[in-house]
């Protein structure tokens, strides 16, 4: 209700759909002069044409913007398939510095770039300095014993699926090892987790209903204990997983920079330019139009692949 409302009341600028704009020439030339492999540049345009075909709102988006998100995506060697949970286009009314014929703001669908966790276990993956990293929900009754002094931690998991999926969430648990030995665990209890989104979303504390938080808070916990882990816990930093960290959450300008929205990254982590909540107070962004798909917590071992 409160998107219908929003477009009534917000004039948008009309913009060529991407489904007519990626199969123009100036699109294309683009896509293969960048990605410098033809058949590459034609499964990227399946992927990113079929993750918008399946998004009504997102078709509406402004080209551009999906197109940079995409190839963004694409440098990172993740899949735009929601199915698999890697990256998300995620639409956004943005407000223009215009206004229309009566006298209103002019906005304009653009696409967000959010990294989801699984995309995060990918980037370390890929770097080949991690043997194992985990995340995983914390049920009540799981017995749970953490030291942060020593980083031990314990817990008696939940086998039952049905009686794990109805048990309350207590906390979350992170954990990665690299190839040399080195490992770090972390654990944020849940009124940890809840008082980081009051203070990193401004839909959050809002309680508007189309954050993420609100949406799927595991989901969105899960990749909050990956950030936290990956950039404090002296996980190795491969070129790829800082871009994917500074990019995260953001819409791509035309000079490649980043404009960040709710839900904004944590505190600093490569880029100089990271929000604050004056930024996001000042309601330059507005909310989203879309949603993305939920994620499942689970453990990547590069013993077993």
């Amino acid at each position: 209700m409160a998107n219908n409302s929003l477009q009534q009341q917000q004039p948008q600028e009309q913009k060529h759909k991407f489904s007519v704009m990626i199969q123009g020439d100036t699109y294309k030339n683009l896509i293969n002069r960048t990605l410098n492999d033809s058949e590459r540049a034609k499964r990227f345009v399946a992927a990113i044409s079929s993750a918008v075909a399946i998004n009504p709102m997102l078709q509406d988006c402004d080209a551009g913007s999906i197109l940079s998100a995409g190839l963004l995506g694409e440098s990172l060697n993740l899949s735009p398939s929601p199915q698999l949970g890697e990256y998300y286009l995620v639409p956004f009314n943005v407000k223009t510095n215009r206004v229309g014929p009566d006298g209103k703001p002019i906005y304009v669908k653009k696409a967000q770039f959010q990294i989801g966790y699984k995309g995060y276990m990918k980037l370390a993956i890929n770097s080949g300095q991690i043997r194992k990293m985990n995340v995983v929900v914390v049920k009540e009754g799981e017995n749970v014993r953490y030291n942060p002094y020593d980083e031990t931690f314990e817990a008696t998991y939940i086998e039952d699926y049905n009686k794990r999926e109805n048990t309350p969430t207590i906390g979350y648990y992170a954990m990665f090892e690299t190839i040399n030995g080195y490992r770090k665990i972390m654990y944020w209890s849940k009124e940890k987790m809840e008082a980081h989104a009051l203070k990193y979303s401004q839909g959050y504390r809002a309680k508007k209903g189309y954050t993420f938080w609100e949406k799927d808070f595991d989901a969105m916990a899960c990749k909050t204990m990956l950030r936290q882990i990956i950039s404090k816990g002296g996980c190795p930093m491969s070129t790829e997983m800082q871009t994917g960290l500074e990019s995260d959450m953001a819409m791509i300008n035309k000079d490649g920079t980043y404009s960040y929205v709710d839900n904004a990254p944590d505190e600093p982590v490569i880029t100089q330019n990271d929000p604050d909540e004056s930024i996001l107070a000042e309601g330059e962004y507005d909310e989203p139009v879309a949603k993305s798909q939920p994620e499942e917590s689970g453990e990547i071992n590069l013993d077993d692949v």
